[in-house]
């Protein structure tokens, strides 16, 4: 997920025309197309809300060939073979149809999907992409989870651009 340093996803409009750095950090990692194709090439699929798939096919389909599963409960369609609706209980979907097929599940969505994997202890890290921007008002990324996850830091990275990737592995206990 990327998010704003105050937290938010999205402007109170539902805009994500934010999510563009333009400062210049000389210390940090080039984000480079090879960098970022690396990083996908790790992933099996792609778990999202109806929302989120809607914002990827009006800014342009990222996720190439890869399974995407949208969860909804509306009737939506798709013109890509790799895209399959589905609907029903988030812990099954996740545990006995997902994991049984593929190694690294991405999850990619907003407040919603993100509340219930983590609620149902479905997430094994966060990976989340800070914009040097304080929106100040928003729809905001961690929107009362409910309750209290520990975390461990696996990963920081500083980007050039000024963006900077923190990885976090979800202590189970």
């Amino acid at each position: 997920m990327v998010s704003s340093l105050d937290g938010f996803i999205a402007k109170k409009d539902g805009s994500i025309s934010w999510m563009h750095s333009k400062d210049n950090y000389e210390k940090g990692v080039e984000l480079t197309k090879e960098y970022i194709s690396e990083f996908l090439k790790s992933i099996d699929c792609y778990v999202m809300g109806s929302r989120t798939y809607e914002h990827a096919v009006e800014l342009g389909w990222p996720y190439g060939e890869i399974p995407v599963f949208v969860l909804t409960e509306r009737e939506l369609e798709s013109d890509k073979k790799s895209v399959q609706f589905i609907s029903g209980d988030l812990s099954k979907i996740v545990n006995d149809k997902l994991k049984n097929q593929f190694r690294n599940i991405w999850m990619v969505g907003g407040t919603m999907l993100t509340k219930e994997f983590l609620r149902f202890g479905l997430a094994d890290e966060i990976n989340i992409t800070i914009i040097p921007t304080l929106l100040g008002n928003g729809t905001l990324f961690f929107d009362y989870i409910g309750k209290e996850i520990p975390l461990h830091l696996k990963n920081v990275t500083a980007f050039k651009d000024g963006m900077v990737e923190m990885v976090y592995e979800i202590n189970k206990e």
